[in-house]
């Protein structure tokens, strides 16, 4: 019941080393087996736990040794993994670009609104759910059914104290979820964090929430503001800095931190040959 993926060598100009496998998890230790080298190894367990945590399959080329550059070995990563699932919530413009980004991520989108005249697939066509509900009940009944999990992202857009506030009391409080971000200004996160101490929750449970939402990317556009979701999503989620890469040393992939299945934060690994 928890993600994994095969690796397995398709094309390499040593005919033995076709069939090699190497099986991938979220967690530590991330692999069992080998490819033929401890370079080819680190470079398909990197991109084959990108490509789980999207629930994606994919063939991907290498040189002979794994190098990133190059030709001469093709490797078939097959992933066993649902999609990771984006709530979003409010049916606003902002929600439709956020949609958008979450799909093309690979997410499995799900936009949640209690207004039926907004809440309409003609509104969202990038997601893959359109619910008309109340937003802290729709949430109680998915957790409730085990449909939320540790790679779940949640964003809630809805910009109104009566739909946000009772949607974040059931989020801060639910055990393993990925991520927690609400729009709004420092004086509506000011408002929203006193009614949500008054509602009883702890300050370890407000410190999982990212408000206001997003890096400063200095984003204008509904467009643009989904982008800066998006990217603060990818920094929590694999441990980035989310500073510019020309000012970082050494390999571009730190030892960041992924989040498994079971709301788990464990280290990933760091590829010898990142390029």
């Amino acid at each position: 019941g928890r993600p994994v993926s095969v690796a397995t060598v398709i094309e390499h100009p040593n005919p033995a080393l076709v069939g090699r496998r190497l099986v991938v998890r979220p967690e530590r230790p991330a692999s069992t087996g080998s490819l033929g080298s401890a370079r080819a190894d680190d470079a398909v367990i990197d991109d084959a736990i990108g490509l789980l945590a999207a629930g994606r399959t994919e063939t991907l080329s290498y040189g002979p040794d794994g190098e990133r550059r190059g030709e001469g070995m093709r490797v078939f990563v097959a992933s066993y993994a649902p999609r990771p699932r984006m709530l979003v919530f409010g049916a606003i413009d902002f929600a439709a670009a956020v949609a958008r980004i979450g799909s093309f991520l690979g997410y499995s989108v799900t936009v949640c609104d209690a207004r039926p005249v907004f809440a309409t697939r003609s509104r969202f066509p990038a997601a893959d759910e359109v619910v008309v509900s109340w937003p802290h009940k729709y949430l109680a009944g998915e957790v409730e059914a085990g449909a939320v999990d540790g790679r779940t992202v949640i964003c809630v857009l809805t910009h109104d104290p009566k739909f946000d506030v009772r949607l974040l009391e059931v989020a801060l409080r639910i055990p393993e979820v990925g991520y927690i971000g609400a729009m709004g200004s420092r004086r509506t996160h000011e408002d929203r964090e006193r009614r949500l101490r008054e509602a009883g929750l702890s300050d370890d449970e407000l410190a999982r929430l990212s408000s206001p939402i997003g890096l400063d990317l200095g984003a204008r556009t509904p467009e643009e503001t989904a982008i800066s979701v998006a990217a603060e999503i990818i920094a929590l989620q694999w441990g980035g800095g989310a500073d510019r890469l020309q000012n970082r040393q050494g390999p571009i992939h730190g030892h960041g931190h992924l989040v498994d299945a079971g709301g788990v934060a464990t280290s990933s690994p760091a590829p010898t040959n990142s390029p």
